[in-house]
C-alpha cells in the first residue's frame, strides 16, 4: 500500500483580515495503489506536519491536516492543509504540550482592604492616619483598592500536588514584576486533564493554571498598634482614662503601646502606631513561576 502519485492543487485559499494575520490553506490530490493505503502514508507522502513552514509565508505554520478519503473514488484522496501565526511566534511554536513554554494573562480587580490613611488636600503627597480628633482609630472602616491578577498556564505530566501546597497562599520573599517584596501573592492553582497525540503517540497531561494576585499596599496585615491593657513594670493592667467627674475610669476605646507593652501616651490621645504582620509563608516566585517574556 502506497502514494503513487500526489500533486499540489492549483488555487490555495488566503484569507487576511485587517488587524489578524493571514491563514492560507493548500490542497494536494493523491493517487493510491491500494484503497487501504493508511492515512500516515498520506501524509508521510506529502511531508508537511504540525509545525511545518509554508513555502511563501515563513512566518505562517501548518496548524491543522484534514484528509478526505474516496476523493473522488477509492483509489483518490485529498489533504487539506491550513496555515496560521502560532500564538507566540515561529521560535517558540513546538507541537509538543510538554515542551510549550508558560501563556501569561493579565486582569485588574479591586478589593476591601482596612482603611488607615487618607490623602489631605489636593494631590497624593500627603498622607495622614485616618483617626478623629482624639487619635482614635475608625472601627471597621474598609477602602478599595486595585489588585492586579495574573494568571499562568502551562502543562506537566504529572499534577505537582507537594509543590501546590507549598506555595498556595505564600507571597514573594523578594522584588517581583515590579512589585516589592510581599505584594504578590499565589492565591490558588487548578489543573485538569488533557490528551494530545504528537506525532501519532498519545500524550496524556495536566493542563495546570496558577493564580498570582498583587497589592500595593502588601499582603501583611496592618494593625494600630492600641489595646485595653498594657503593661507596667511587667504587670498587665487595664488601660483607665478619666470620666466626665474626673474619675479613672475604664477605656472604652482601646489606647495606643509601645513596642514593651507600655502606654505611648499615658495622658491620652496621640497617634498609634501601625504593626505589620505577615501572616502568609514566603517563597522564590522567581524560581516557581519565572516571569513573562516582555
Amino acid at each position: 500500500m502506497s502514494v503513487v502519485s500526489l500533486r499540489e492543487v492549483v488555487g490555495r485559499g488566503f484569507v487576511h483580515r485587517f488587524g489578524e494575520t493571514p491563514t492560507v490553506d493548500r490542497k494536494f490530490a493523491l493517487t493510491l495503489d491500494d484503497p487501504n493505503t493508511t492515512t500516515q502514508e498520506m501524509l508521510a507522502a506529502v511531508g508537511i506536519f504540525h509545525g511545518t513552514p509554508h513555502p511563501e509565508y515563513a512566518y505562517l505554520l501548518c496548524v491543522n491536516g484534514q484528509v478526505a478519503e474516496n476523493d473522488p473514488d477509492p483509489w483518490h484522496a485529498s489533504i487539506t492543509f491550513s496555515y496560521e501565526a502560532p500564538l507566540r511566534g515561529v521560535d517558540e511554536f513546538e507541537p509538543n504540550p510538554l515542551a510549550r513554554p508558560s501563556v501569561w494573562s493579565f486582569s485588574t480587580g479591586g478589593s476591601q482592604v482596612p482603611a488607615l490613611v487618607y490623602y489631605e488636600g489636593s494631590g497624593n503627597g500627603d498622607i495622614r492616619p485616618l483617626i478623629n480628633g482624639a487619635g482614635d482609630y475608625f472601627e471597621g472602616l474598609t477602602t478599595d483598592e486595585a489588585e492586579v491578577r495574573a494568571s499562568i498556564s502551562n502543562n506537566r505530566s504529572a499534577f505537582p500536588l507537594a509543590e501546590a501546597a507549598a506555595i498556595t497562599n505564600a507571597v514573594n520573599n523578594a522584588p517581583y514584576l515590579g512589585g516589592a517584596t510581599h505584594t504578590w501573592k499565589c492565591t490558588g492553582i487548578s489543573a485538569q486533564q488533557a490528551t494530545e497525540v504528537v506525532n501519532e503517540q498519545e500524550v496524556n497531561y495536566w493542563q495546570i493554571t496558577v493564580e498570582l494576585v498583587y497589592r500595593q499596599s502588601g499582603w501583611p496585615v496592618q494593625l494600630p498598634h492600641i489595646g485595653f491593657n498594657y503593661l507596667d513594670g511587667g504587670v498587665k493592667k487595664a488601660v483607665y482614662v478619666q470620666g466626665p467627674d474626673g474619675a479613672d475610669i475604664v477605656a472604652t476605646n482601646p489606647q495606643p503601646l509601645n513596642t514593651d507593652g507600655t502606654l505611648k501616651y499615658p495622658g491620652g490621645g496621640g497617634t498609634p502606631d501601625i504593626l505589620i504582620r505577615r501572616l502568609q509563608p514566603e517563597v522564590d516566585f522567581d524560581f516557581y513561576f519565572a516571569t513573562p517574556p516582555f
